[in-house]
């Protein structure tokens, strides 16, 4: 028996609304030049947003009603200062990732992971929690009582095989009007107690705002940045992570498309074999090199040697024609997680 925990954060915080701006940016480039080459990064906060980072791209993009369009469909104020700070990317990188080299567009690892806990392959514990935050953005979205920023954490007492079994603690900060506090607690108990009830899972405790209030959020309570969330986009520390954030970067950053890559390496080997229980994938590049430097597979029976075809199937190039034809939105992406199924 164990205890550990995880957590989640909400649509509307100040660092996910960051993302989804970088993401939103990222997005709109592509959809008018499939060869754009971004790394967007966002700052908010105090009535300013500030928007850095490296654009190399034939389309013309109107950052700031992108900015406000997001502001405004996560539920915040319009009304802030922007300012575009974007600049080329460096020609040295481009030497290396361009369509006749193929090269990575980073050094970097990666990781994919997926278990048998859930039909998505993904840790119980992790579901509640991303279907938490998809149910809570559509609570605040019809009632005023709630606002956009919040978090979740599950505390869990997990068996000898790491089997979620029951849930210590669930704390939910949410922030809110402060109205009727006692009738907006017991929503989101409720919609909480629904959501475990799914997966058989009985919740001990819970703590709701344990300050006692939030009603003060976003970007006025907090500052917000691009990738501060890494390890709640990915697997909420039940696997490990790599270095690199994913919003606002287009495929050829490999952070991005190499742990999409790794993520679905490493369902199709649970799915080969009944007897594995999880798998874990790391990838690794080195930019402007085409072929990744090492492809390191776990599972709980041991280790899998990687062969010549996935060698090949994970060059970037290889990588990023799969997910061209994906159609992918990578704002969507961002918003509960990049690993929802």
């Amino acid at each position: 028996m164990k205890i550990y925990s995880n957590e989640i954060v909400f649509r509307g915080h100040p660092d996910k609304v960051c993302d989804q701006i970088s993401d939103a940016l990222l997005d709109e480039y592509l959809k008018l030049d499939k060869n754009s080459r971004c790394g967007i990064e966002v700052m908010g906060g105090k009535g300013k947003i500030f928007i850095t980072g490296e654009v190399t791209s034939n389309a013309k993009v109107n950052i700031k009603k992108v900015v406000r369009r997001v502001l405004k469909d996560v539920g915040y104020s319009t009304d802030y200062e922007i300012i575009d700070n974007t600049g080329r990317q460096s020609h040295d990188i481009e030497l290396g990732t361009n369509d006749y080299v193929g090269g990575a567009g980073d050094n970097g690892m990666m990781f994919g992971y997926a278990c048998r806990d859930t039909s998505n392959l993904l840790p119980t514990a992790m579901v509640i929690l991303q279907t938490l935050s998809e149910s809570y953005d559509e609570l605040r979205k019809k009632d005023k009582r709630f606002l956009s920023d919040g978090k979740a954490e599950i505390t869990g007492i997990y068996n000898d095989k790491n089997k979620l079994i029951k849930i210590k603690t669930f704390t939910i900060c949410y922030q809110n009007k402060e109205q009727e506090r006692n009738v907006t607690d017991n929503i989101i108990k409720n919609m909480c107690n629904k959501i475990c009830k799914k997966y058989d899972i009985e919740i001990e405790n819970f703590l709701i705002n344990p300050t006692g209030r939030f009603e003060i959020g976003g970007f006025e309570g907090d500052a917000g940045l691009t990738g501060r969330k890494i390890v709640v986009d990915s697997y909420e520390s039940f696997a490990n992570v790599g270095g690199g954030a994913f919003s606002g970067k287009d495929p050829t950053k490999v952070d991005r498309s190499g742990a999409y890559k790794a993520r679905e390496i490493a369902k199709q080997i649970l799915k080969s074999n009944d007897d594995y229980n999880w798998c874990e994938v790391q990838l690794s590049y080195a930019i402007g090199i085409e072929s990744p430097l090492a492809i390191y597979i776990k599972t709980n029976l041991g280790n899998i040697e990687a062969n010549d075809n996935l060698y090949e199937e994970c060059k970037p190039k290889n990588i990023i024609k799969d997910l061209n034809l994906k159609n992918i939105c990578y704002e969507e992406l961002a918003r509960f997680g990049h690993f929802k199924n």
